[in-house]
């Protein structure tokens, strides 16, 4: 034996430098953890907190509850709120040999059905309070309510006949994106994707057990994955911030100051709202270090503020669709944004992963300015949409710049532009897919929503200004109407803010709806 293997084999930090655990599943990181920091705080919320050692003993006997409902390989499907006793119950399914979704109470019956539908989940773990949502004329149809109070009595005594059949490919969540079709499409990861991803995660941005994160992303957004795994692979504390504080710049301030919270991981539009709403006037959270956001374009102006309220602070633009394990390219911002700058950079590929743009013939595009389709390729990329082969098919291809082997990548659908530095700028979408409110939506969906009311011949929905404008032919209807009529099949913020009724729609001279004549229409 090697000098070095004797050392990996005493040393456990000298086993993180070398990854020896690359090769193994996430709860192999969990108990390394659990082993190292035993009584350190792992997840708080505003009302309990569990150390690293409760937190695993905790999910291995709930296990045993999973077992009961669900085969081995199966989703299991969560519906609780935001707190450490759910995460607890996400790690239980996998201990179970399972892996999890969340489902968002808030969402109407329609959606959750077509997630119940896809999944194809015979149960749905909730609380008492959403027990509401299985029953009635809008209620949830094929999936029955199993309660966390009654299957917290039924724990016994854990065994690892499952975990131990667990290997790196088999599935840790699904998270559901917008369709086109109306059916919303479940996102599978595995644990070979999360290993891949967060090990590079933690290492470029230097996040380890003194990390204090303050969870802003709901449990369905896989932002949320990089507080959690984050945490689960460091050490680090993860502060579960309630929603509504986000409504309350004040209170999220003080949230972030009575935690010590230095690191934060959030969607733009959640960043943006401490400096549009004058958060800053109030209070400078002073532990605050490094603050990492995505999932939006950040409006330069708002990053202004907050460099000039938090000039020391490191800030770091990511980038990257669920499909490839949350990021594919980072930019750390190199110093304070100046008058001329006019987008911030979304940077340079991740370790392990490559990014490629492709031109519409296939071909790969190279030259500063001009603009490409952005495809990844690498083990972030994701087996696929489950219960969804086709679309799988479609998006998840081989390489067409690799003709000697096998090299799938995925096609984001997002344009992109080497700028002269050799760093990747996002321009926009190739289709009608938007991200508004930090959450991937198609354009699609929503008109389909909107045709359905009987007055509406046709409609068409434009993304301008951060905001959703729906276009529509046919009679003129009431907007309290249609809204009240959306807000029964689609999530609040998949809802438009503003509806216009027109005589005709605008054409190309391809027959098409004129989206740029709709656009500019707006700015009249």
């Amino acid at each position: 034996m090697t000098s070095q293997e004797l050392l990996i084999l005493y040393d456990f930090d000298a086993m993180l430098k070398y990854r020896i655990f690359m090769k193994y599943t996430i709860l192999d990181y969990l108990e390394q953890t659990t082993q190292r920091f035993p009584e350190n705080t792992a997840f708080a919320d505003l009302n309990s907190k569990v150390t690293w050692k409760e937190f695993t003993q905790k999910a291995k006997e709930y296990s045993t509850v999973i077992e009961k409902y669900y085969e081995a390989g199966k989703p299991v499907a969560f519906m609780m709120e935001k707190s450490v006793s759910t995460l607890e119950w996400f790690f239980a399914a996998l201990y179970a040999g399972c892996f999890y979704s969340y489902f968002d109470s808030t969402f109407p019956a329609p959606r959750l059905n077509s997630m119940v539908k896809t999944l194809d989940v015979k149960y749905i773990i909730t609380e008492e309070k959403n027990l509401p949502k299985f029953q009635g004329a809008q209620a949830i149809e094929t999936a029955k309510p199993l309660l966390v109070t009654d299957l917290e009595k039924e724990v016994c005594e854990y065994s690892d006949s499952r975990r131990k059949n667990i290997i790196d490919s088999d599935i840790v969540y699904a998270n559901f994106t917008s369709g086109t079709t109306g059916n919303p499409k479940a996102v599978v990861v595995n644990h070979k994707n999360v290993i891949d991803f967060i090990s590079c995660f933690t290492e470029i941005f230097e996040l380890d057990e003194h990390t204090i994160l303050a969870n802003q992303a709901p449990f369905d957004f896989d932002v949320s994955v990089k507080d959690i795994f984050s945490a689960v692979f460091t050490g680090a504390q993860v502060h579960l911030v309630p929603k509504m504080y986000f409504s309350f710049p004040t209170k999220l301030l003080d949230f972030l100051e009575e935690r010590k919270v230095n690191t934060i991981i959030w969607a733009v539009s959640a960043v943006c709202i401490i400096s549009t709403l004058g958060g800053f006037k109030y209070k400078i959270p002073s532990t605050l270090k490094k603050i990492m956001f995505s999932g939006e374009v950040m409006p330069i102006k708002q990053m202004k503020i907050w460099q000039e309220n938090l000039p020391d602070a490191q800030y770091i633009n990511l980038y990257g669709p669920t499909e490839i394990t949350c990021n594919c390219s980072y930019y750390k911002i190199p110093g304070k944004i100046t008058d001329d700058c006019t987008d911030i950079p979304i940077g340079i590929p991740f370790p392990n992963e490559r990014i490629i743009l492709l031109d519409d013939d296939g071909k790969q595009v190279l030259k500063a300015g001009e603009e490409g389709e952005l495809c990844v390729s690498g083990t972030c990329v994701v087996p696929g949409y489950y219960n969804n082969r086709e679309k799988t098919d479609s998006v998840f291809v081989q390489n067409p710049l690799e003709v000697s082997r096998f090299d799938r990548i995925y096609k984001t659908g997002d344009l992109a532009k080497y700028d002269e530095k050799g760093l990747l700028h996002y321009i926009g979408r190739k289709d009608t897919q938007i991200k508004h409110m930090g959450h991937r939506i198609e354009l699609g969906e929503i008109e389909g929503a909107i045709e359905k009311n009987p007055a509406i011949s046709r409609a068409c929905c434009i993304f301008s200004s951060n905001k959703i404008t729906a276009f529509y032919t046919g009679k003129e209807t009431d907007k309290k109407e249609l809204i009240s009529e959306l807000k029964i099949s689609l999530p609040v913020y998949m809802v438009p803010s503003a509806f216009k009724f027109i005589d005709a729609f605008p054409l190309t001279k391809n027959g098409k709806i004129d989206k740029r004549a709709l656009e500019a229409s707006l700015a009249k």
